[in-house]
């Protein structure tokens, strides 16, 4: 009875026994950039037309915050349940457990949200900090601080493989007092029933695209992170504690009207290791009107997408389950 009253408690989780083939990890298929080779910017453009995601090394964010922030963030994911839950239920910002967004989906994860914005007040955000004085806001500020700056010179190498006279294009969106970007700490706790009881792989965050531009993450050295290929099967990524992941957005994709494609991707809990990752969403400011770039069509291609705000992407966004194609209704061909 043990048994199965741990198998049904799992069985609200999504389990994967059976779905298309999932290749064995393999690091030669996953696109690697050295932010400063000569060649950059041809190398990130390849791999986002590609495959959508590539891995960035030498990448100028200092080891010491990416260690400060995940240890800030294990001491935190260490507390006694009912500790987190006094920064939650997300509103959207703040901690989360087990449900993602309103519509149903649901995850073996723990999370905080947290706003990138300063003029935006998150009542759950302040909790948080308060909780663990000083020292999570200097780890959080300190990473995104460098973080940022990386992602910035990523999106302008991205313009200049892409040959755009307007070097910032896409920087500029995340550089606006107004940007609606967000920063993500996902922990993945260990799950040894599903080993015992082998019933599958237990799913730690559903497959789906991200809806901003772009997507910056860095976990610790527990695998599970996987991305769908053109002929839908799944590789898994070998996880690097010391490099990052760069995810194509729904909204850049667009941008480039296709060249880019968006990357569906999944997360996987493991049964004896916890995942941490840490994501940084980088996205316009609400008002953003969202099209394909004229420079990067030529006179005879047409748009395959209507203009929308990027708040009216993100409202249909989250509206949305994890595995929907959110682009769709903005598709022209849709009608």
């Amino acid at each position: 009875m043990v048994v199965l009253s741990q198998q049904a408690a799992l069985n609200q989780f999504l389990l994967i026994k059976s779905c298309k083939p999932t290749t064995t990890t393999l690091s030669t298929q996953i696109p690697e950039v050295n932010l400063f080779d000569p060649e950059a910017k041809t190398l990130i453009v390849k791999a986002c037309q590609e495959f959508g995601f590539f891995k960035l090394m030498n990448h100028g964010v200092p080891m010491e915050f990416m260690n400060n922030l995940e240890n800030e963030a294990l001491r935190f994911f260490k507390k006694t349940q009912s500790e987190k839950d006094k920064t939650g239920p997300p509103d959207p910002f703040g901690y989360g457990s087990k449900r993602i967004g309103f519509n149903g989906d649901v995850g073996w994860v723990e999370y905080l949200l947290l706003t990138t914005n300063p003029d935006i007040i998150s009542s759950k955000s302040e909790i948080i900090f308060q909780q663990n004085p000083e020292n999570f806001r200097y780890a959080v500020e300190g990473y995104l601080g460098a973080v940022k700056r990386m992602c910035y010179e990523v999106l302008e190498l991205m313009a200049d493989g892409l040959g755009i006279k307007q070097r910032n294009v896409f920087s500029r969106l995340l550089k606006d007092e107004k940007s609606d970007s967000c920063f993500r700490i996902n922990h993945y706790p260990p799950c040894p029933e599903v080993q015992a009881l082998n019933i599958g792989n237990l799913v730690g965050f559903g497959e789906h695209t991200d809806p901003q531009i772009i997507s910056v993450l860095r976990s610790n050295s527990t695998s599970g992170l996987q991305i769908c290929l053109r002929d839908g099967s799944w590789v898994s990524v070998p996880p690097d504690h010391t490099s990052f992941f760069i995810n194509v957005g729904d909204t850049l994709q667009v941008m480039t009207n296709g060249k880019f494609k968006s990357v569906k991707h999944r997360v996987l809990a493991d049964t004896t290791k916890s995942r941490l990752s840490m994501i940084y969403f980088g996205g316009p400011p609400l008002s953003e009107k969202i099209a394909p770039l004229p420079s990067l069509m030529s006179k005879e291609e047409e748009s395959l997408y209507k203009e929308f705000t990027w708040c009216e992407y993100k409202k249909a966004a989250y509206n949305s389950r994890l595995s929907d194609n959110r682009l769709e209704p903005f598709e022209k061909s849709s009608g």
